[in-house]
């Protein structure tokens, strides 16, 4: 007897001479070892793993291709071949050299669940947030952004930024556009890798939602029109009369809420990126809704799912399967891979 997922087949048993080896027909036909998975079967199993949660996704096997697999096996291989899929990043080389690379970086907050140290690992459990760093770099004339992440220091997301900027062509003569919201740590990565060939740019909404918040204070009443009227200053470059109308209404320095001080403080602090006019000249974006998208599409569509918490273990396994799948990698790992 062999099973294939859960189906049952009888097959008949050969054997070389009395005490020679068994021989299987259908095993060896079929491509599966007795209640093993077949490699079609895993790549079922995990295209279902990675795109929801392990019991639905088993009762998808089920519906699709009435094959009963228990929620435990679709988490097995899903995580096993998460695990392979993130040496992918290591054997693929650049698309092709790009002369302008745009790059950007952030992060997202993923739940995590800490295991007791007792015998019974459930009581004690620490329920945590841990911040996965997801980047992304594409040629400015493509469409096509690659990915990475990590949930290392910021020192392995840097070189990992820097590794997922090669691989989408940038190289010595490149130029490197940067953009994202003003994080310190990200804007420090930037200079480090990519500081004397290019340049980061603070994300045109983050700044708005500055102005906004001052507007209320600066031009009650016509907090629209006085937004724009900064937005299309800084859209040319010119910051400095920004900066001189909100200093003439900052609050005390005692104000619980200081919204035009904050707003004052976040643009001095970035002055040398804000260039939107030549970003703009040279069609190049303002801001970061790449990276935002990847934050839904890659990370939080199923890391985040309602109640859902994971072992750092397997958390790390998944988001390479997820990064591994928005790089496209996905079939050229199973032309690849084994049983």
């Amino acid at each position: 007897m062999s099973t294939y997922g859960r189906i049952t087949v009888e097959e008949q048993l050969l054997r070389l001479g009395r005490r020679g080896p068994e021989l299987r027909p259908f095993c060896a036909h079929a491509q599966v070892r007795p209640r093993g998975y077949s490699r079609r079967l895993q790549k079922v199993l995990v295209d279902f793993g990675a795109e929801g949660a392990f019991a639905p996704a088993a009762r998808r096997v089920r519906e699709h291709y009435g094959i009963e697999v228990p929620a435990s096996g679709v988490r097995r291989w899903t995580l096993e071949h998460g695990k392979a899929l993130a040496a992918m990043a290591e054997k693929t080389g650049p698309i092709k050299a790009a002369k302008i690379v745009v790059t950007e970086m952030d992060g997202s907050m993923v739940p995590v669940v800490q295991p007791g140290t007792g015998k019974d690992r459930r009581k004690g459990k620490a329920l945590l947030w841990r911040e996965a760093r997801l980047c992304c770099a594409r040629a400015a004339d493509s469409v096509t952004p690659i990915y990475g992440a990590t949930l290392g220091s910021v020192g392995a997301a840097s070189l990992l930024w820097r590794h997922t900027a090669e691989l989408a062509g940038a190289g010595p003569p490149t130029y490197v556009h940067g953009v994202g919201d003003g994080a310190r740590w990200i804007v420090d990565q930037f200079k480090e890798n990519f500081g004397g060939q290019g340049a980061y740019l603070i994300d045109f909404y983050h700044v708005s939602q500055y102005l906004a918040a001052a507007a209320f204070t600066v031009a009650p009443g016509k907090e629209k029109i006085w937004r724009r009227r900064q937005q299309g200053r800084l859209l040319a470059n010119r910051a400095a009369p920004v900066l001189r109308g909100l200093d003439k209404h900052l609050e005390p320095a005692g104000a619980q809420e200081r919204p035009v001080a904050d707003a004052a403080q976040y643009l001095r602090q970035r002055l040398e990126h804000l260039d939107y006019e030549r970003a703009r000249r040279r069609h190049l974006p303002i801001g970061s809704g790449e990276i935002e998208s990847g934050h839904r599409h890659v990370i939080q569509q199923r890391l985040k799912l309602a109640g859902a918490w994971w072992s750092e273990r397997n958390l790390e396994s998944m988001l390479q399967l997820r990064v591994a799948r928005a790089n496209h990698w996905w079939d050229a790992y199973w032309k690849s891979a084994t049983n």
